[in-house]
């Protein structure tokens, strides 16, 4: 298949890069740093200018688009106005939207568990109640809104937090994690937050299998089987790698300046069992992690 692929150089975005071009044809396309995807046949593209963009897929001719790229931060940072949010996780969205009607292509669309509110319960369903509580959030659902009017050649996937090392320049917290236990300074890590993470390398694969089914119309959560607090996730690190659990401080949500409320989006993810897929444990992807770390690493 021929796949592109927006936020190209992105956290998720490089693992989907590597993942897919071991079968398809990708363009991969980032707007500022490179990333993984000079290795790759790849486009710098401001998705915000929508002439572009539709002249970019009309000449690669995709069947699927992959939309990751996505302002992602939780909190209003000095340097990213609210209207970037819109224009970037709203508006261009729906004019891939538009562009992936006119050339018959289904569009894959990266959302969020935050969708969902936070103080619904526990392992929530795609049908559960949605009450973003983020400015990154509540325009991840705008974004979703707008797909769904555009047509119904789409596959929303609402996905969990995401664990693992960044590629390159991408960075996350668990990369910060994993670091400070191995050089034995402490991490202050919620306790009172709870998702069902999932890795980077499974989300990819997992992505990739839907990919290749076809399937369209749908709105499916993608996360793991297990419903963890950051502080749990941590311990588990802790036990596969050796490092010292006493560095792990435990801090609540409400510690944190403007830090969204979002106390439970564990997610029920029996729809995405439903077509076959199982995720793996996360001690089983965390070793996975540790051993793909070791070996980039023995390779330089």
């Amino acid at each position: 298949m021929k796949i592109f692929i927006t936020g190209g150089s992105g956290l998720l975005g490089q693992y989907l890069n590597l993942e897919f071009a071991k079968k398809n044809e990708i363009l991969t396309a980032y707007h500022s740093n490179v990333g993984n995807c000079n290795l790759f046949n790849s486009v710098q593209l401001n998705l915000i200018d929508k002439n572009s963009v539709a002249e970019t897929l009309k000449s690669f001719k995709p069947q699927v688009v992959i939309h990751t790229a996505a302002i992602t931060s939780p909190i209003i940072k000095n340097n990213i106005s609210p209207g970037l949010y819109f224009d970037l996780n709203v508006i261009a969205t729906k004019n891939l939207a538009e562009i992936c009607r006119k050339i018959n292509s289904r569009m894959i669309y990266i959302s969020t568990d935050l969708v969902y509110a936070g103080y619904r319960g526990q392992m929530l369903d795609e049908k559960s109640k949605l009450i973003p509580a983020s400015i990154y959030a509540e325009t991840k659902l705008m974004g979703e809104v707008k797909i769904q009017e555009t047509f119904n050649n789409y596959l929303i996937l609402r996905t969990a937090l995401l664990y693992g090392f960044g590629l390159n320049h991408s960075k996350n917290h668990f990369s910060e994690i994993f670091n400070n236990l191995k050089e034995e300074k402490p991490v202050k890590l919620f306790f009172d937050q709870f998702r069902t993470p999932i890795s980077l390398q499974e989300a990819s694969r997992t992505i990739m299998k839907l990919c290749e089914m076809g399937i369209s119309g749908e709105i499916i959560n993608l996360g793991g089987n297990e419903r963890l607090s950051r502080f749990e996730l941590g311990e588990k690190l802790c036990d596969i790698c050796g490092f010292n659990k006493n560095l792990i401080e435990k801090i609540s949500m409400k510690d944190l300046k403007n830090y969204p409320q979002v106390e439970d989006v564990s997610l029920n993810t029996d729809k995405l069992k439903s077509f076959g897929i199982k995720t793996i444990s996360v001690e089983d992807s965390i070793r996975e992690i540790i051993i793909s770390r070791n070996q980039a690493e023995q390779s330089y």
